[in-house]
């Protein structure tokens, strides 16, 4: 095939994934033209997270920060724009899907991404002391550990113990797509709730919290209203 056709099919191709990533076809720069300008807000910092996303689906990925060098420049610290309380699922990595490099995330992962005491602890390090301005909750579909909580049935070891995170935020008959997207608000708003570090960012209007919930298909991340 000649080279006209290919581009022709690659670019059609990305117009369709910006369009499922509910951006404007030609607003997410290309690779080639990224510019890691870090964000000063809340709402700068999930346009960012929605741009690479929007890369990630249309294969313009701009990984150059995921080499030796990045670690090198990290050694001092780190001041990760954005948290991310997402599944412990090997089909999840937040970098990835975010086409973010070494440093840019600041990620806690646990499976159904439930907020527990140490995950809130962990993401008021991120907000309080390093800088992360948004906080993304990030569950996905086909989620094994809602699945489970949503069956009720019988588990080896401590997996149960994951349940009575999940279930008071699903309501019974759901299926597992509503299942998992109301995992995730339920989560957010114990997020809200619980910590008085990320509380108090929202009510200065410096921290954000925000649920989101990743396609295994299609590679999707779907940012929910609130």
């Amino acid at each position: 095939m000649g080279s006209a056709h290919s581009m022709t099919r690659r670019d059609a191709i990305r117009a369709t994934a910006l369009g499922a990533a509910g951006l404007a076809a030609g607003a997410v720069p290309l690779a080639a033209d990224v510019v890691r300008s870090v964000p000063t807000s809340p709402n700068e910092a999930i346009e960012r997270l929605k741009q690479g996303n929007a890369r990630f689906i249309a294969g313009e990925t701009a990984d150059a920060r995921r080499d030796l060098d990045r670690v090198r420049d990290l050694s001092g610290g780190q001041s990760p724009y954005a948290a991310i309380l997402g599944c412990a699922d090997s089909r999840v990595p937040p970098e990835i899907l975010f086409d973010e490099g070494f440093g840019d995330l600041f990620t806690v992962r646990v499976a159904g991404n439930v907020a527990t005491p140490e995950e809130i602890a962990s993401l008021e390090y991120a907000a309080g002391v390093l800088g992360s301005t948004a906080i993304v909750v990030l569950g996905h579909s086909s989620c094994g550990a809602v699945t489970a909580a949503v069956d009720g049935g019988e588990v080896p070891g401590q997996i149960s113990s994951l349940f009575q995170h999940i279930a008071p935020g699903v309501r019974q008959g759901a299926s597992i797509d509503e299942a998992v997207e109301a995992n995730v608000r339920y989560q957010v708003n114990v997020l809200k709730q619980a910590s008085t570090v990320i509380r108090g960012g929202l009510r200065a209007g410096t921290h954000a919290v925000v649920g989101a919930v990743y396609s295994l298909e299609s590679g999707e991340v779907r940012f929910l209203d609130d």
